[in-house]
């Protein structure tokens, strides 16, 4: 039942590309969802090009039943249609178990297979799911000619796809990521909760009550502090996937207008190793580009540790803290990141050619 290291690597169909042996590291800060039956939104996606680093069509939820082969269609007529430079484009399919998920793949692969980057599979259980959308790929990208994979990225929204996230992302040279999907995830696990994605007020934890003349005084007063209900399935997730050489991302913030909440929940997915989220509206492109993006602080600081170090062996001292070889790889993280975005955004690229070293 176990493929050797030789064979895993093996296209899975003849005449399909050969799967890739490295995930290439492209930027996607943002991925962009946007509905292509959406006239109104379609119509905007040539002028996004260049904006964000991911446009996303969705065919899956938001996207009404009578609706799905209208979507299909206009994506297809979308990639068609636009150069998308330096934008990748991806899409998300509808779920395996439903009516529509085959025709999906059949369709995009074969006619606009040269156009898409990445294909999200929603509702990841296990391998198994991604072993059937790895062998469908195969065959469909060997009809249609094509000269490389499509990836394949799968999100979290169910607790068996958590406990099984693993061998999820062990299962095909195609896995590209993870997104958290945070609002069928909740549901699937039974959590007291109707937000998509970020923290809730009842989920706290509380200051000690005060001690006074040797009495602990329960009634007083106590400051609570908010925590976030999702740090342990987004801290396993930046691990499995870094053990798999694959790249994690926060998924949906759903409060729109709440701008500063959804600049908090991104940035602390950055901090804990996501490389990006998604974007349900243009307004949160411009929040997870700057989140997603080190800091020209940062930046700055990465460079003159890792100038410093020389051979990254031994240990200095830069501005009071004691600075060593795991400083190195942390700053070498910074850099290289720093690194891939100049090569796509021009304005960050004025920002980061402008550290003076040693400033």
């Amino acid at each position: 039942m176990t493929r050797t290291a030789k064979d895993f690597f093996a296209p899975l169909a003849v005449g399909a590309p050969a799967p890739l042996r490295e995930i290439p590291a492209r930027p996607s800060r943002a991925i962009h969802f946007f509905d292509p039956g959406n006239e109104k939104m379609a119509a905007k996606v040539p002028a996004m090009v260049g904006t964000v680093d991911v446009l996303l069509g969705n065919l899956e939820d938001a996207v009404k039943a009578e609706n799905k082969e209208k979507s299909r269609q206009g994506l297809v007529d979308i990639a068609r249609s636009t150069d998308f430079g330096p934008t990748q484009l991806w899409t998300r399919v509808n779920s395996l178990d439903s009516p529509w998920g085959l025709d999906d793949l059949v369709t995009l692969v074969t006619e606009i297979g040269d156009k898409l980057d990445v294909i999200m599979v929603p509702k990841v259980q296990g391998a198994e799911d991604i072993h059937y959308v790895d062998r469908l790929l195969a065959q469909l990208e060997a009809k249609a000619g094509l000269e490389r994979p499509i990836l394949v990225h799968a999100i979290l929204e169910t607790a068996r796809g958590v406990a099984n996230i693993e061998e999820i992302c062990a299962a095909s040279p195609r896995m590209q990521g993870l997104s958290l999907g945070p609002a069928d995830l909740a549901a699937d696990r039974r959590m007291k909760t109707t937000r998509v994605g970020g923290g809730h007020p009842g989920y706290l934890v509380r200051q000690d009550a005060p001690r006074v003349d040797g009495a602990t005084q329960y009634d007083a007063e106590r400051t609570t502090y908010q925590q976030d209900l999702w740090h342990y399935t987004i801290a396993r997730m930046v691990d499995a996937c870094a053990m798999h050489g694959i790249y994690p991302y926060y998924g949906p913030f759903g409060d729109i207008k709440d701008t500063v909440a959804c600049e908090d929940q991104f940035r602390n997915a950055f901090l804990l190793g996501c490389v990006g989220a998604w974007s349900l509206h243009p307004a949160q492109i411009a929040i997870a580009n700057r989140v997603f993006s080190p800091s020209v602080e940062d930046v700055a600081h990465a460079r003159r540790v890792i100038a410093a170090m020389g051979d990254g062996t031994g240990a200095v001292m830069i501005d009071g803290k004691m600075e060593d070889d795991a400083s190195v790889k942390q700053c070498q993280v910074m850099v290289r990141l720093a690194d891939e975005l100049a090569a796509i955004d021009p304005e960050l690229k004025k920002q980061y050619d402008a550290i003076e070293l040693g400033a």
